[in-house]
Parts: C-alpha cells; structure tokens; sequence
C-alpha cells in the first residue's frame, strides 16, 4: 500500500527552523509544509507591501529555503508553504533567486493566487452583499469599508494540487488555510477529489495534527515535563496510508514527546465544535477517529472521516481602528499591590483631568492578573514586585501619546521603589472583521516559475 510521508516545518512567522532542517536532513520526506500565518498578519504584510512593492511576504521563507531548498532537492522532498503571504510572486521569484544562487537548475516554484478578495468584497458589497461581522453581529461592512488594509480569504488545497501536478519542487502560497498545505499533496499522490469527503476530512484532521509543528511533539502542552528538553525539540511527521490510517512520529534524537495525550491536545486546540471543524476543502469530524500509541513516539490515528467542503469561505478582513498607547510601570515591595493599585487611580485621575476618553482602557497587574484577569484572586502574601500594564484604544494617536506620557508620569508620582519600563511609540490598531464570502466568487491562479 503507497504510504507518503508529511512532515511539519513551521507553525507561526518566527517559529523555530532548526528543527525544519533536522528534519528536511533526517526525516525521508516527500514533503515538507510550512505554516507562517495568524489572521491579522496579511494586514500587517500588506502595509508593508504598500512601503515596498517588492515585499509583503513572510521574510522567513528567505532562510528557511536558502537552508532547506538545496536539502529537499538533492532528496526528493517537495516543499509547501504559505509564506508568499500579501505578495505570492515576490516569494516565489524569492525562491528562484535563492535556487539560483545554489546552482539548482531546473527548480519549478508554483505561485498560488487568489485569496486576495479586497476589491471583490467591495464589488459585492455594491451589488447589496452585506458581509456581516462573524465576531460582533454587526451586519454590515459598509461602516469600515473605507479603512479596509487587508481582506483574504482562506483558500483550500486546489492550487498546491494544481501546482504539484504541473511538476513544482516548491509551492508558495497567500492566505491558504493551515492545512490545506498538507491535504494539497494528499491529494494529488493519492488521487483524490473533493467528492472523496471522507478522505479529504481525513487529510484535514492529519494536517490539522501537523500544521502546529511543536504543539503535536509535546510543546505547549500539559505534558511539558515528560517532553523535556523541549530546547531540541523536534518537529512532528506522519505516514498516510491510502487508507488515511497515519502514524505520526518526530525523530529519534530530538526533544519532545508523541504520545496519545500530545495528539489528543492537538486535535482539540482551536476548536469550537470538534464533530464539525469547518475548512475549505472540508468539514472534519475529530470525534471519529481512534488513537493508539504503536510505539515510542509513534500514535496511530485511523478512523477519520469528514463532510463536504462548505460553499463560503471564511474571510479576515483588517482595517484600520485608532491607536493603542501603551506602558508598563514597575512597584517594588513593601506594599507593591497597593502601589499599583495607587497608580491606576493616578493614570485615571490624570486623563479626566486632561479630558481624553479611550474607547477602552485596560490595566493590569503583571504577576497577579495578566493571565486570568478578573477571575484571579488578591494575592495571600506580600509580592516583591507587581507591574501595572495600562493599554488604550483611543481614537487619534494624539490621545494615545497622551496615555504613554501619563504612565510615565508614575516614576515619580507613584511612590517610593517605582520603575518605568521603556516606553514605545504610539501604534496603530488593526482590527478584525471576519465574515464569509461565496466559494464561486474567489479565483485561484497558479503560475509556474523555473530556475
């Protein structure tokens, strides 16, 4: 039975790449998928891209190829990646030149555009389609339609398919969906439709496994201890069957662990509904599938099966929303809780006195509530330390330079044993406005570059 081997190169812009190449070395691959992106980074990629045409994607493609590249041809691993981000051409002929400049002639880079939806939605929005706020409830998008940075929509697996059938050794991608890096070459050597739902839900639940890299091998995990040293950690990888049974694995050698429970915290993380985990290619069902530890850091996943794709896909649209004024001040012990408390009624104080009205502000209290907020209790004993964190959302960033100078203000006016961290600069606010748009209204193209 043809099996083919997967394996995980990255899960987040600046995620590590030691463990990519290790892996790209060591691991026999046929390929190799990464992953670089979270929902608000196209708008930060596409302001970039309007400083500079010529960027725009994620700058870690240029490393991580420039080590990789020359490993995966020389073994026959085909590289997938969703780094092309806001500019897919720019990182493909990124790709080329770093080809070129290792002597690998004849290496064909796959462009896939076409989740770049902007002026589509806009074209929609006129024809009467309202494109309601998925988040807030809001039903209509006219109100920020003309502060919109960024509008993607997560694209599935037809273009790495199509690119990998028009013989590419790398696909470079824009907004496609985590795992639609790992069900594009899924498909194309098993053979597989979109009519194949089951498969195809198997593939999303294998690279849903995948796409987070360290997450399966025991990082962010309960297990931490037992997956020590998570310093050497080592990225996952998984045999599929024609079947869709896998076995996933990391290599012997590296830090981490595979374990049922790793796999089982993976499958549920970032999952609201696990019977129903909507992508674009398909609906998996993580409720089906059996786990079983077959060896040391070796778990079968068999079982697995899914629905038909959805007829909309999920679109991030950014836009621009104000400033955010930022600063942290520090109080030392005796009484550090209470110094800090003091400073909030100062930084209140201060800016009704000098009428600015945040549309929110957030203080918090590092070492007492930054993580649970209003559900953590008072401390019991006297802390050493406590930093207060204020955070505005103000309209103008003259509002928000105001906030930062106030919290620094809290060097002297907050007491004996107090500390300004250094201040940054007023930022602007993207905020995020997700909603859904019809399949048949986004256009994917692949455009093939050779060496």
């Amino acid at each position: 039975m043809k099996t083919v081997r997967l394996g995980s190169g990255s899960a987040y812009w600046g995620d590590l790449m030691e463990p990519a190449v290790e892996l790209a070395e060591r691991g026999e691959l046929d390929y190799l998928s990464f992953d670089h992106l979270a929902e608000l980074t196209l708008a930060i990629l596409q302001r970039h891209r309007a400083k500079d045409p010529s960027r725009g994607y994620i700058a870690d493609i240029v490393p991580w190829m420039d080590a990789i590249l020359p490993v995966a041809r020389s073994k026959g691993t085909k590289l997938i990646t969703n780094a092309g981000g806001a500019n897919p051409p720019a990182a493909g002929e990124k790709v080329i030149e770093i080809a070129r400049n290792h002597g690998l002639t004849g290496t064909r880079v796959a462009v896939v555009t076409g989740d770049d939806v902007h002026d589509k939605m806009l074209e929609l929005h006129e024809q009467g389609v309202a494109f309601p706020n998925l988040d807030t409830g809001e039903q209509d998008l006219g109100r920020i339609k003309d502060r919109i940075v960024a509008a993607n929509a997560y694209i599935g697996a037809e273009g790495v398919v199509t690119g990998l059938e028009q013989g590419a050794h790398v696909v470079v991608t824009g907004r496609a969906s985590d795992n639609a890096l790992y069900v594009g070459p899924l498909m194309h050597e098993f053979g597989w439709t979109f009519e194949d739902v089951e498969k195809v839900g198997a593939a999303v639940t294998i690279g849903h496994i995948l796409e987070c890299a360290a997450l399966a091998t025991g990082s962010l995990s309960n297990f931490w201890r037992e997956a020590r040293p998570l310093s050497n950690i080592g990225f996952p990888f998984a045999d599929v069957e024609e079947s869709t049974d896998a076995v996933v694995s990391k290599l012997d050698g590296t830090g981490g662990l595979v374990t049922e429970m790793t796999i089982k915290e993976q499958l549920l993380y970032e999952v609201h509904d696990p019977a129903n985990y909507l992508m674009p290619d398909g609906i998996a069902d993580f409720t089906a599938p059996t786990v079983e530890q077959v060896g040391e850091d070796r778990v079968r996943v068999a079982g697995m099966t899914g629905k038909e794709r959805p007829d909309q896909l999920k679109v991030c649209v950014g836009f621009d929303d104000g400033w955010i004024g930022e600063g942290v001040a520090m109080f030392s012990w005796p009484d550090a809780h209470d110094k800090a408390k003091n400073g909030e009624e100062i930084v209140r104080d201060r800016l009704k006195l000098l009428d600015v009205e945040p549309r929110e502000i957030v203080f918090e209290y590092l070492g007492i509530n930054t993580l649970h907020g209003p559900t953590a209790p008072d401390p019991e004993c006297e802390p050493n330390e406590v930093g207060l964190r204020v955070a505005a959302h103000c309209d103008t960033r003259e509002e928000a330079e105001v906030v930062r100078r106030e919290i620094l203000h809290l060097w002297t006016l907050g007491g004996v044993g107090s500390a300004i961290m250094p201040p940054g600069r007023p930022r602007p606010v993207v905020s995020l406005w997700p909603t859904l748009i019809p399949r048949d209204a986004v256009e994917i193209d692949v455009a093939l570059l050779e060496a």
